[in-house]
C-alpha cells in the first residue's frame, strides 16, 4: 500500500509539477514524459516517446549533452546541469536549464535518467526564431569557418580558389542572411544559433546548416 501511495504521489508530481520532466532509458531514449515537456517541444506523446532525447535538442548542444550523459552511465557522476536549447517542428527553439539525475531502483535494475527542464523566461516562452531558409552553401560554410578561425581574406581566397572579391561577396551575403553588422557579430550570431559547433577547434559549421 505504501509503495502504491508513493507511486501515486510521484505520478501526481510528474504530471502537475509545472516543470518539464522526462524519464530516459540506458540509451537515453524517452520512456515517459509529462504534458509540460510536450507543450515545451510543441510535440505529441508519440512524437517524443521512444526517441533519442538529444535528437529533440538543437544540433549545437547535442554533442556536449551526450558526453554528460555518458558520464552518468559510467557512474562518474550522479547528476549534472546544463543550459540547453530544444528544437520545435516549426523551426523555433526554446531554451531552458536542464538537470539530469541518474536513478537506480536496485542493483538488478538498469539505471534510468530523470531529466527536468525549467524553461528560460517562461513568460516570453524563451523563443528565438531560426529561419531554416538561411542554410549555407558549402563555400559559405568554409568561409564562415575561416572567419571564425581568424583566417585572412587572402588566405581564404587561396584555399578556396576564389578571388578576394569572391570571398567578400560570400561574407556580405552571410552578413545579410544573419542580420549581422560585421564579421565579429557574424561569428557570435553563428555560435548563438548553433550553426558553428561549440565543441570543436578549428571552428566547424554543423552539417545541418549546409545545403
Amino acid at each position: 500500500m505504501v509503495a502504491d501511495q508513493s507511486d501515486d504521489l510521484f505520478r501526481s508530481l510528474f504530471e502537475r509539477s509545472g516543470v518539464c520532466i522526462a524519464s530516459l532509458d540506458a540509451t537515453y531514449r524517452v520512456l515517459e514524459a509529462n504534458a509540460d515537456l510536450f507543450h515545451l517541444l510543441d510535440r505529441s506523446a508519440p512524437e517524443v516517446t521512444g526517441r533519442d532525447f538529444t535528437d529533440l535538442l538543437h544540433p549545437g548542444v547535442r554533442a556536449g549533452l551526450r558526453r554528460q550523459f555518458a558520464k552518468l552511465a559510467e557512474g562518474k557522476r550522479g547528476r549534472f546541469s546544463e543550459h540547453v536549447v530544444a528544437m520545435r517542428p516549426d523551426g523555433t527553439v526554446v531554451a531552458g536549464n536542464l538537470t539530469a539525475v541518474s536513478v537506480r531502483a536496485n542493483s538488478r535494475v538498469a539505471a534510468t535518467t530523470l531529466v527536468l527542464i525549467i524553461p528560460s523566461n517562461p513568460a516570453k516562452s524563451g523563443r528565438v526564431v531560426v529561419d531554416h531558409s538561411k542554410v549555407l552553401t558549402d563555400v559559405d560554410a568554409r568561409i564562415l569557418e575561416g572567419v571564425a578561425a581568424g583566417v585572412s581574406t587572402v588566405q581564404m581566397a587561396s584555399q578556396l580558389y576564389l578571388s578576394r572579391q569572391g570571398v567578400e561577396y560570400h561574407v556580405s551575403a552571410m552578413l545579410r542572411k544573419l542580420k549581422a553588422p560585421n564579421r565579429p557579430a557574424l561569428v557570435a550570431k553563428a555560435y548563438a544559433l548553433g550553426i558553428l559547433s561549440v565543441a570543436t577547434w578549428p571552428p566547424r559549421v554543423l552539417p545541418d546548416y549546409v545545403k
